[in-house]
């Protein structure tokens, strides 16, 4: 993906068999990446650009104001967090299969003790994994019928740019992973976010409007959500 500097700007800009121009932030450190149709100029990318500037200075500075978690070791002492609150991993060393438990304050994982970092991260996620399924499938049945659109599919799995996606065209859906630290009222938000997509594509003023409607303090969510520490991730785009 090519490098392009507009001023002191320097962003990623990849050219798709796309209809329109879409502009990202992303974390952790707010790089800009530029998704244009092939035929557009670039005069009229550098408009594009310009007219959201103001913007992307913005989430570029939200994205610098976050706490970040340090790199996870997989030790005991840890913090890790279950819908928005902080537990101490305690990890245990035993010579049967690896299990996660929620004890008082504290994450209690066994492990084999040949489990390298990797390993044990793997079983903390399934352990993730498994508690947002639980809750998912409830979210969604509330919130299809209140807003009268079913998805054909909703999946989770870990993303690095988004908090979730919708394919209008599918009725698709895959939710983050990484919601599930979040408080549960960000996950909500995003289960919204996502089933009006497909009413809406855009993020436009008939989506504000919608979303609006059905979640009134979605921005408070939204903000709350940003506003969490991002977790440790060797970003690479």
């Amino acid at each position: 993906m090519p490098l392009v500097t507009f001023g002191e700007l320097t962003l990623d800009l990849q050219r798709k068999p796309i209809k329109n121009l879409h502009i990202s932030v992303l974390p952790p450190d707010g790089r800009v990446r530029v998704s244009a149709p092939v035929s557009l100029s670039d005069t009229a990318i550098r408009m594009a650009v310009v007219r959201r500037l103001v913007w992307i200075r913005q989430q570029q500075a939200q994205f610098q104001s976050q706490p970040r978690q340090s790199e996870r070791e997989m030790c005991s002492g840890e913090t890790h967090y279950l819908w928005g609150r902080g537990y101490r991993l305690d990890v245990v060393l035993v010579d049967k299969p690896a299990e996660v438990k929620l004890q008082g304050g504290w994450i209690r994982m066994k492990v084999p003790p040949h489990y390298d970092t990797a390993q044990r991260e793997a079983v903390l996620n399934q352990w993730y994994r498994g508690i947002l399924k639980q809750r998912l499938p409830k979210l969604m049945a509330k919130w299809q019928q209140e807003i009268k659109a079913e998805a054909s599919f909703v999946g989770i799995k870990r993303m690095k740019t988004k908090w979730g996606s919708c394919n209008p065209q599918t009725a698709r859906i895959w939710i983050n992973l990484e919601l599930v630290k979040k408080p549960p009222e960000c996950l909500e938000f995003i289960v919204v976010h996502e089933l009006v997509h497909l009413h809406e594509r855009k993020h436009n003023e008939r989506f504000i409007g919608l979303m609006s409607i059905h979640l009134p303090n979605w921005r408070e969510h939204r903000a709350k959500l940003n506003k969490m520490p991002l977790a440790y991730n060797h970003w690479g785009y």
